[in-house]
């Protein structure tokens, strides 16, 4: 068992992170999904405890305070994320894996603190246009949201060289073909 061992797949909205990670969840009990807390509203269906904690940001605050986060970001002007010290140990204490979904800067975060236990992965757009097809496609953004997402994007890519494998996502079947290798190597299953 790969015990106290995280890995992370980034990515900029819209390239296929959420997809690949539920496609991995999904083969593979061994592995357990960080929920990460967030300051946000749900959005549609989303339950409080399954996609993320939706805390206030009150309360995100005493967490920082309390040093209780692995890390945290505000990823958009007065939006706060950040992975709960205490969601990994639960994880852990499944003897499972956790995978977690964040934010370029949360994930070097992290590798930082824990060089050697932690995989980082990201997931690369074919292109920035392909990118804003995509977000416009879900039907769910604003072009002001939209906008920012592409421009923080843009931002985020410039990272990419800092992680320790970047997948191509063209073809999504192979994009999760590629990631669960990775990850296989990395916990070192046959």
């Amino acid at each position: 068992m790969a015990h106290k061992k995280i890995i992370i797949i980034t990515a900029p909205s819209g390239a296929g992170k959420t997809s690949i990670t539920h496609f991995l969840l999904n083969k593979y009990p061994q592995l357990a999904f960080s929920i990460s807390a967030a300051t946000r509203a749900p959005r549609g269906d989303e339950r409080h405890g399954e996609a993320y904690y939706f805390i206030t940001a009150d309360a995100f605050q005493t967490h920082i305070k309390n040093d209780e986060f692995l890390e945290w970001e505000m990823v958009y002007e007065g939006k706060y994320y950040g992975t709960l010290k205490s969601e990994i140990e639960r994880i852990w204490g499944n003897t499972q894996t956790p995978v977690l979904d964040i934010d370029v800067r949360g994930a070097m975060h992290i590798k930082a603190q824990n060089p050697a236990n932690t995989l980082t992965i990201f997931i690369e757009p074919p292109s920035i246009d392909t990118l804003r097809k995509r977000l416009e496609s879900r039907g769910t953004e604003t072009k002001e949201s939209i906008a920012t997402r592409v421009n923080k994007a843009s931002y985020e890519l410039s990272f990419k060289n800092q992680f320790d494998e970047v997948v191509m996502n063209v073809d999504l079947q192979k994009a999760c073909w590629e990631t669960e290798q990775i990850i296989a190597s990395f916990l070192g299953w046959k």
